[in-house]
């Protein structure tokens, strides 16, 4: 099966085909799901984030749902700390969508009610990672996303 090439080192991934539909083991969740083409940018930036950058697989949370101004929302991933604060918000989108004003609009509503201090929004191909002023409602992007020692 061809996936989208994305800006991310080759991962290895577990899979299977049901139904007629292509699924993908996320170990986040310990279960299959489909492989649409933002679950592939999510199961490789989620990979990189570990393997790469060191980030506890253990502490990342995926799909989970949030209450935003009495709507029902789901955020991609969060990255907790050893005292389970929130340290992260990803916000991932298929590697087709790019990455606009839109796409930061969506990530920072999220983040009035998370209050990640760090965000990262990517499609594969694009990654823009920002540390967040929440006193100034205002984030500063960085060059790249750091190791998790680093954070």
């Amino acid at each position: 099966m061809d996936f989208p090439k994305l800006n991310l080192p080759k991962f290895e991934f577990r899979y299977k085909k049901q139904n007629n539909k292509l699924y993908i083991f996320d170990t986040f969740r310990s279960k299959f799901v489909v492989l649409t083409p933002e679950e592939w940018v999510r199961q490789n930036v989620l990979e990189f984030l570990v393997q790469v950058k060191g980030y506890p697989r253990l502490w990342i949370a995926v799909e989970k749902e949030i209450n935003i101004n009495g709507l029902k929302r789901r955020y991609d991933a969060l990255v907790f700390n050893k005292n389970e604060d929130v340290l992260l918000l990803i916000e991932l989108k298929a590697p087709k969508i790019t990455i606009d004003e839109k796409v930061f609009n969506q990530i920072s509503a999220y983040n009035f009610t998370l209050n990640a201090p760090l965000l990262l929004v990517s499609n594969g191909l694009s990654h823009y990672f920002a540390k967040v002023d929440l006193l100034k409602k205002s984030y500063e992007f960085l060059t790249e996303i750091p190791s998790f020692k680093a954070l």
